[in-house]
């Protein structure tokens, strides 16, 4: 059945004719964008309770409370807004006139671009709300990039985005795959990236988050989720910002636990070669979306809850995972510039780089193009550490001193090699090598 998608201001009217819905908008940095669409859409007393805005930080410390960090664009200080709000709309709304609502408060902390076009335009949004009336409450909470490079325009992204949450919690909270689809109704493709939600309360007890943010990943509203050794889902910049990265990249659908005796290694070998402090590494664990030797238009054999469930398996190492539908490194690597790491290590296995430095199973015109790939890859302070196999053939050891390059990419293979932005996993026991 196909869904009417209704425009944002009959949206905004639908609510505030609905007169059980009754709430609070709290919006802090591109001004007041989602409270505005419900006023202009008219009838807007049937909905507004109460609308606000504290940008100036001393205004907005005394509300809410400082932040230890620092960052006032954050997932807490959005959790402080949405306690605060929805607490003082149940204490303060008491008596008959009030008994027949459900509640609601939202609020958002964005940052659009500045004058200068210098900053990184995203933001927290998040709904607390009720179903029935003095019934449990219910969260819901996402993390955007605005992508547009106006900041006018990503000011009325904002105000859809917020429109299209409050209309979702209550109309397609049945649904949750049908909730997510519909946070980006009447906006053009490209303009936001949804990279990270949670769900929580009595109308989410049966969604998996896990399901629901690799969900993201499959219909194009984020490229990768981030999944902490408890399972839950963590964005990126909270756990990746200024650190030393080191990540392992798994093959597609690959069933067994990863290799962690050459794994191990390899993160020695980072932490030496960068001299990174331990404080500052965080080690990541790759499962890829879809198949790297595959075209794009290979159909996926497996469904969302093969991934979920590696993603389980592999937090359950201790370990944080990463879910993404990066098929090369240098796309993970741009990936994670937008943490500002201070160093990154990706460990991956030399079969991979046979493959990437064979320019005969590409056209004429592959130097180029990998010349390109190196480019974006190595200028953002990445290093590759290759895993050693074994050829079933010779039953000889596989490095990066005997494994075949073409001869028209050799030079350039080379000098990656003589200055460490490729380097063998050493010191390893020929025991951990697997077979190819």
């Amino acid at each position: 059945m196909v869904r009417e998608i209704l425009e944002t201001k009959r949206k905004a009217l639908k609510i505030n004719l609905d007169p059980l819905i009754y709430g609070t908008f709290a919006e802090i940095g591109a001004g007041q964008e989602v409270a505005r669409n419900f006023f202009t859409a008219g009838a807007a007393s049937g909905t507004v309770a109460k609308t606000m805005s504290a940008y100036d930080m001393a205004f907005s410390n005394a509300i809410y409370g400082a932040e230890e960090n620092g960052r006032y664009v954050s997932r807490s200080r959005l959790k402080k807004m949405l306690e605060h709000e929805y607490d003082l709309l149940t204490e303060r709304l008491r008596g008959e006139k009030y008994e027949g609502k459900t509640f609601f408060a939202f609020a958002d902390t964005v940052a659009t671009l500045n004058y200068s076009k210098t900053n990184e335009a995203h933001g927290w949004i998040g709904l607390r709300f009720q179903l029935t009336p003095g019934g449990e409450y219910n969260d819901i909470i996402f993390h955007v990039r605005l992508l547009d490079s106006d900041s006018s325009i990503q000011q009325n992204v904002l105000g859809i985005l917020g429109v299209n949450l409050v209309y979702a919690a209550y109309y397609y909270n049945h649904d949750v795959q049908l909730l997510v689809e519909s946070l980006a109704d009447n906006l053009s493709f490209g303009s936001v990236e949804i990279d990270m939600i949670s769900l929580r309360g009595p109308a989410f007890k049966h969604t998996n988050d896990r399901l629901v943010n690799l969900y993201l990943i499959e219909k194009g509203f984020s490229s990768a989720a981030i999944f902490d050794p408890n399972g839950n889902v963590t964005q990126a910049k909270d756990l990746l910002y200024k650190k030393d990265i080191m990540i392992l990249r798994t093959k597609y659908l690959q069933k067994s636990i990863p290799n962690f005796d050459l794994f191990n290694r390899a993160v020695e070998q980072f932490k030496a070669s960068e001299n990174v402090d331990d404080r500052n590494l965080v080690v990541l664990i790759e499962v890829l979306m879809s198949n790297p030797l595959q075209d794009d238009n290979a159909e996926r054999q497996e469904g969302l809850e093969v991934f979920a469930r590696r993603a389980e398996e592999l937090c359950a190492t201790g370990n944080n995972v990463i879910v993404t539908n990066f098929k090369r490194n240098n796309k993970l690597a741009q990936y994670l510039a937008r943490c500002k790491p201070r160093s990154v290590g990706i460990s991956t296995n030399i079969s991979n780089l046979c493959t990437i430095f064979n320019s005969e199973k590409y056209g004429p015109n592959y130097a180029h193009e990998l010349l390109a790939y190196i480019s974006d890859l190595f200028s953002r302070n990445v290093k590759l550490y290759a895993y050693p196999y074994l050829r079933k053939k010779t039953n000889e050891v596989v490095t990066l001193k005997n494994m075949p390059v073409s001869p028209d990419v050799r030079p350039l293979f080379d000098f990656l090699v003589l200055n460490k932005y490729i380097q063998d996993i050493v010191n390893y026991d020929v025991k951990d090598v697997k077979a190819v």
